[in-house]
């Protein structure tokens, strides 16, 4: 019998989430196999190592260690060890998530050796070419066999651009699939055991934040007033520590914010389920903001998931408005309806491979 190989590229935390959606939906097809490929863009225990443990991700065929440098010398290094690993594995198709460095290294492998790309979240756009994600999300995209988009918005700007027809499939959101079937094992962070309810989740680390020191010493100063009557809790990017030692003769970091070491999946969306509101500049937790009905404040310019702006859950706001304060305090009081589905079913993991595959699962 004919086997269909997949090769799954992944190399950052939420592409380890997504990649155990999708693994496990391919683990119940006969005929289909799959060779795990880590790049290591994301590559400490509480970045990587963790996720793989508690979210059950088997060991990867093979890990590449890459990690650490520019986005330009890691998407060169990525490129030519994963050529290496399709001329050995010959894969059907090879299949990407989200917009990394190793989103844009692995589809580019791919498509230099005519093996079909699938690119799951596909059709995001921010419209900033200044951020490496979207830069990353527009080549992959044109360079994809098929793209499944998580939302009706993902697949008109795919149209818009050309790409569109059988290629393009509206899957849903495999971080919604994650987030239901994960759901009785979230556990509370030991650091946080007398923690219960009425708190504050806050995450910085996208490089318009983090490179920009007045930019983050607004952030900072945002923050600290905020835990003058809000407990603050924040996961602490490795970028973001570094950045702030290039603050100390501008601001510090208020102490009345409850600083942590990036958090397991598990256990951040614990704190998503307990907390008032998420105050973030991530992709990602903006979706999964909304998953938990929690109101989302991004301090950014701009958003590839404008439905939840639409909505009217999620505000864009810049870090030098002055009535920041004031307008925070009104947005929190927003209720988000249960049942408001924009992100699908949560069966798009089911989608995507049966699509893939042309197999029923």
């Amino acid at each position: 019998m004919n086997t269909i190989k997949i090769a799954t590229i992944v190399g950052a935390r939420p592409q380890f989430i997504k990649a155990a959606v999708i693994s496990r939906q391919i683990r119940l097809l006969k005929g289909v196999s799959e060779v795990l490929i880590h790049t290591g863009q994301h590559y400490n225990a509480n970045m990587s190592d963790i996720f793989f443990k508690e979210l059950e991700i088997r060991t990867p065929d093979y890990h590449l260690g890459i990690g650490g440098g520019s986005h330009g010398q890691n998407t060169g290094r990525m490129l030519e060890l994963i050529e290496k690993v399709l001329v050995k594995e010959r894969p059907d198709w090879v299949l990407v998530y989200g917009d990394t460095d190793s989103t844009l290294a692995g589809a580019l492998a791919a498509t230099k050796l005519h093996i079909p790309v699938a690119h799951v979240e596909a059709g995001l756009r921010s419209y900033n070419r200044r951020m490496p994600e979207e830069i990353n999300r527009v080549l992959t995209d044109h360079s994809s066999s098929l793209l499944f988009a998580p939302t009706v918005t993902a697949v008109n700007n795919l149209d818009a651009e050309g790409i569109k027809g059988d290629k393009v499939h509206l899957s849903g959101d495999v971080m919604y699939d994650a987030m239901l079937f994960y759901k009785s094992k979230f556990r509370k962070p030991e650091k946080y055991s007398q923690i219960s309810q009425g708190f504050l989740l806050c995450t910085i680390h996208r490089a318009e934040n983090t490179d920009d020191l007045l930019r983050l010493a607004a952030i900072v100063r945002f923050i600290n007033r905020l835990s003058e009557t809000w407990r603050v809790i924040l996961p602490m990017h490795p970028r973001t520590t570094e950045a702030l030692r290039n603050l100390q003769n501008m601001v510090k970091l208020s102490t009345n914010v409850h600083v942590t070491d990036p958090l397991s999946y598990l256990e951040m969306n614990w704190l998503l389920e307990n907390c008032s509101a998420v105050i973030t500049d991530s992709g990602g937790l903006q979706k999964e903001a909304y998953f938990h009905l929690k109101p989302c404040l991004t301090l950014r310019d701009e958003t590839e998931w404008v439905e939840l702006l639409t909505a009217g859950y999620n505000i864009l706001a810049s870090p030098f408005e002055k009535d920041l304060l004031n307008r925070f305090d009104k947005f929190i009081q927003i209720k988000i309806p249960s049942g408001d589905v924009i992100y699908g079913n949560g069966n798009a993991g089911k989608v995507i491979v049966e699509k893939l595959t042309n197999k029923t699962i």
